[in-house]
């Protein structure tokens, strides 16, 4: 399991360049009109904390629900059928981070709806007060409707149990943090390496390897 946990922190640290797309702008709101540097360090930092406790919270429904399904009807099959499918992910994922295809985007439409129900609740918290109110914030946004966050899900969702869902959507979410982190702050030259394509292309390539060996294990498991 520990090699999940790498791999999904390698997925967040690569794929952050997305994450910068979605919440980036949002990161960057929070810090207009602050009146100290300590203040701009703390807003992204507990805005942060309450988005990867977001991310640990589905990764534990999901895979504690499955988990569950699976121990009642007493068939593990279908967690042989959810590790195939995270690996057929890992590989889309690797393309996705190496822009080699866009396929992924389409995922986001799906949540769309949900979202407009959820957004105006992070609204009502703007302009942020105190880096206390950043956390509510934090966790309200990490629910936006977002391909790569789907697409990990599916990792929790084979994981086994609550606690290995939790722990892998927590290291793709501490994968993301650098460079959310770097916005929050206007750290333009690290944002400008992580979204480099040749940083990107490089780590998805040891994703894509590491995919391919996941899913010859996946194969290897049902026959």
């Amino acid at each position: 399991m520990s090699s999940d946990w790498l791999a999904a922190f390698l997925i967040g640290l690569l794929g952050a360049g997305h994450c910068m797309g979605m919440c980036g702008g949002i990161a960057s709101l929070m810090n207009i009109g602050q009146p100290s540097t300590k203040r701009q360090w703390l807003n992204p930092l507990f805005y942060n904390i309450g988005r990867l406790s977001s991310y640990a919270l589905i990764g534990a429904i999901i895979g504690g629900s499955i988990s569950t399904i699976s121990s009642y009807s007493g068939i593990n099959s279908p967690l042989n059928w959810l590790r195939l499918l995270s690996a057929v992910f890992m590989l889309l994922l690797a393309l996705y981070i190496g822009q080699w295809w866009n396929g992924l985007i389409w995922i986001e439409k799906v949540g769309q709806r949900l979202w407009k129900h959820i957004a105006p609740f992070g609204q009502k918290l703007l302009p942020i007060k105190h880096p206390i109110y950043a956390v509510p914030f934090g966790f309200i946004w990490g629910w936006l409707p977002c391909g790569l966050v789907y697409s990990m899900l599916t990792w929790s969702a084979a994981a086994g149990n609550s606690i290995n869902g939790a722990l892998i959507m927590l290291a793709f979410g501490l994968g993301t943090l650098p460079l959310m982190l770097a916005v929050g702050v206007s750290a333009t030259q690290f944002s400008q390496l992580i979204k480099s394509l040749l940083f990107r292309r490089l780590g998805a390539t040891v994703l894509l390897a590491y995919a391919l060996f996941q899913l010859y294990q996946g194969v290897v498991r049902l026959l």
